[in-house]
């Protein structure tokens, strides 16, 4: 039996944090970019929205950025065209990696915004029928005003602030007609064109040289009409309304595509018209080798000021689904950090930011697995059978166990690092300690052993934990104790206020006893108690991480474990002063 239920599985969970959002947007992502993901209207309807709505809290380049990955699977119409009413960099993103059949192009392309179809533009990749599609729609690669539009689009931008250009009619008819800049062999084209034509038309032609003559005609109206217009700054831009930024932000970086011959074909609509065209070298050269991805390469950029200077370029190679044929890079150029800001981050740092960023990769197929199998043995699809609802109880309490596990690491890590502080509190850690003895007496009782608890009177044994986590302290540190005692042997617990220091001084069992150091010991408890699925050394080195985390310790003396905690009195006024 087979069930996808990995739609349902999603829209289950609420994304209530930014981190949460992203994940389950590229989740969405993913899904619905396949053909089928599933046959409930209703399901897939609320997929859509969930979409849309995630879309809204998650900012442009975010998104822009997960629709390139090179792993999403985008082979659904529906998607480019839901994507294609989103912001320009989102639209264009989809529709550069989108991958879909001729039929599917023929019906989608007409059905496109308008000003989405002309990203189709600038793929190379597209089957000839989809580009004969887009010629007799209209859409160009490049395209010129009409020479009474040129004109009046210089006028307006030499009278009219460049905040305001966009409101003009002119400028919205110009719209109308894509327009994209023009390469410098494009205008060299050009002039020598007009030349020609000049020269004919003084041979003795009446004028009327047809389409290359208006051709010839417009190219020189449109090179008149911008000469004529004042220049900022040396970026080349056309006389569509931007806004010019004279307080420029510098640029930190920028993503990009390449065909398969190593040259720019898409890039940031900020940087676009100083890229587009041009060949990344080190593109072209993986691209004749191996096609392997490029990692950190630096480069020296030669072109207009915004872009001139050193880059690090990371790129990764695209192949299409069907044939694997390879069709260039999909990267991002971004500036080296300057040398005097370099933080040198310690060791164990980075060692736990990436054990955390571990389990967070490892969680998502666990949480997938457990709630799998949680469908199937609650019947919540139909009824089951007998035999595979109980395989799935067990597999969603392995999930479950798996899931526990991954925390405690975390804990660790976060603790270790730094991360983590303990709630403080006030608890009676002598009371915990009693409660926590009786509940394993029962276990222990049926091989004759037991805990000897001695609390030396009535001692005042208040610590600066929060019950909870001083409840979870005593059964980590005493369930690990419980699981490796043998038969008849009794471990003495002594708990005493020693000079402001709670301290818990016990028996250490015959079997950690013989142990060099029972932090790094890696063997698990052969008894019905356990406290954690990553062995005896593990959960007490979890332990002794939570103690430090209040200034406590956790060592070893010969055979008894000591545990120290600070008195509540001897943290009473730090504990205000945080308070405040």
């Amino acid at each position: 039996m087979q069930i996808d239920d990995r739609l349902a599985t999603v829209l289950r969970h609420r994304a209530a944090g930014e981190r949460a959002a992203r994940t389950q947007y590229r989740q969405l992502l993913d899904l619905l970019g396949a053909r089928r993901t599933t046959g409930d209207e209703s399901m897939l309807a609320a997929a859509w929205l969930r979409l849309a709505a995630l879309g809204e809290t998650i900012p442009v380049p975010d998104r822009a950025a997960m629709i390139r990955e090179p792993g999403l699977r985008f082979r659904n119409p529906e998607l480019a065209l839901h994507l294609a009413d989103d912001e320009p960099e989102v639209a264009a993103s989809a529709l550069a990696v989108a991958q879909l059949s001729v039929d599917d192009w023929e019906a989608t392309i007409p059905r496109l915004p308008v000003r989405a179809r002309g990203f189709l533009r600038l793929r190379r990749d597209l089957p000839p029928g989809t580009q004969e599609l887009l010629e007799r729609l209209g859409i160009r690669d490049r395209g010129l005003p009409s020479p009474d539009i040129a004109e009046e689009l210089a006028e307006t931008e030499a009278s009219t602030p460049e905040a305001d250009i966009a409101e003009q009619p002119g400028a919205k008819s110009a719209i109308v007609t894509p327009i994209r800049p023009i390469p410098a062999n494009d205008l060299a084209h050009g002039r020598a064109a007009t030349a020609f034509a000049r020269n004919t038309r003084d041979d003795g032609d009446d004028g009327d040289d047809g389409e290359i003559g208006a051709l010839v005609r417009r190219i020189e109206s449109f090179r008149k009409a911008r000469s004529n217009r004042p220049q900022p700054d040396n970026a080349p831009r056309l006389p569509l309304g931007e806004k010019a930024d004279n307080g420029r932000v510098p640029l930190i970086g920028f993503a990009f595509t390449t065909d398969s011959e190593g040259r720019i074909d898409w890039a940031e609509r900020n940087v676009a018209p100083m890229v587009v065209g041009a060949i990344l070298p080190p593109a072209r050269e993986a691209a004749k080798r191996h096609r392997q991805p490029l990692r950190h390469v630096e480069l020296d950029w030669e072109g207009a000021p915004m872009i001139t200077g050193n880059w690090i370029v990371d790129a990764a190679p695209r192949f299409t689904d069907a044939g694997g044929r390879f069709y260039g890079y999909a990267g991002r150029f971004r500036r080296p950090p300057p040398a005097d800001t370099v933080v040198d981050q310690p060791q164990t740092d980075r060692s736990a930011d990436l054990m955390r960023q571990l389990l967070h990769e490892l969680k998502t197929p666990v949480n997938a697995i457990q709630g799998f199998a949680e469908v199937i043995q609650q019947q919540l699809f139909g009824p089951t059978p007998h035999e595979y609802r109980a395989l799935a109880a067990t597999i969603a309490g392995d999930a479950a166990r798996m899931l526990a596990g991954f925390d405690e690491l975390d804990r660790l890590a976060r603790l270790e690092s730094g991360a983590l502080e303990l709630q403080l509190g006030h608890c009676d850690f002598a009371e915990v300690l009693g409660r926590t003895v009786d509940q394993l007496q029962d276990v222990l009782k049926s091989r004759g052993s037991a805990f000897e608890l001695d609390q030396h009177g009535t001692c005042d044994a208040s610590v600066p934990l929060a019950c909870e986590d001083a409840e979870a302290l005593a059964w980590r540190l005493l369930a690990t104790l419980a699981g490796s005692v043998g038969t008849n042997e009794r471990l003495r617990l002594e708990v005493a206020d020693t000079d402001g220091v709670i301290m818990l001084s016990c028996d250490l069992p015959a079997a950690f006893a013989a142990r060099d150091d029972i932090f790094a010991d890696s063997s698990r408890a052969t008894g019905s108690v356990s406290a954690g699925m990553f062995g005896t050394g593990f959960a007490l080195r979890l332990a002794r991480a939570e103690t430090r985390a209040i200034h406590g310790d956790l060592h070893r003396e010969g055979s008894r474990l000591i545990l120290l905690l600070p008195h509540l009195a001897a943290t009473q006024p730090a504990m205000s002063a945080t308070e405040a």
